[in-house]
């Protein structure tokens, strides 16, 4: 009896952190659509409302992360903070004078295209946004730091 009890767990515990691992057909569905040559995709859930996917696209680090009915809510692409555009510099270095750049991505969503910038500056870390023309839309310090693997 105990035996069967422990085989009846352990199978639960096995198909909970499977299932957490494998996004809703729906989402899979989308993402394949969208990012056609993506390979090394790993899924995760970020919430209970959204699942993100870490790939390469190209050779570049990326993530998309969709809502639970497949909709796709934003990608980021890791890229050389020598790929920056000017304006972008020419604003973090008005704002964030010696500030350490520590992250670069493009981000793209319904709502906004452009860069996230990772930056520590005078002992804080920072998480800015900018338009492509070096608008500074959001500066902020992260709840966590996001552990990239």
């Amino acid at each position: 009896m105990k035996t069967t009890i422990l085989v009846l767990c352990l199978a639960v515990i096995c198909l909970v952190t499977n299932a957490q691992k494998t996004p809703p057909v729906v989402v899979s569905k989308a993402f394949a659509e969208k990012f056609k040559s993506a390979e090394k995709v790993k899924w995760s859930m970020e919430d209970a409302k959204e699942w993100e996917a870490e790939f390469m696209l190209n050779g570049k680090e990326s993530s998309a992360s969709y809502d639970l009915s497949g909709k796709w809510l934003e990608t980021e692409m890791e890229i050389k903070k020598a790929d920056l555009p000017a304006a972008v510099k020419t604003s973090l270095d008005k704002e964030f004078a010696g500030a350490k750049i520590e992250e670069v991505n493009h981000i793209d969503s319904p709502d906004f295209t452009g860069y996230e910038i990772g930056l520590e500056s005078k002992g804080k870390n920072y998480e800015v946004k900018a338009t492509k023309e070096g608008k500074l839309t959001s500066k902020e310090e992260p709840k966590e730091k996001k552990d990239k693997d």
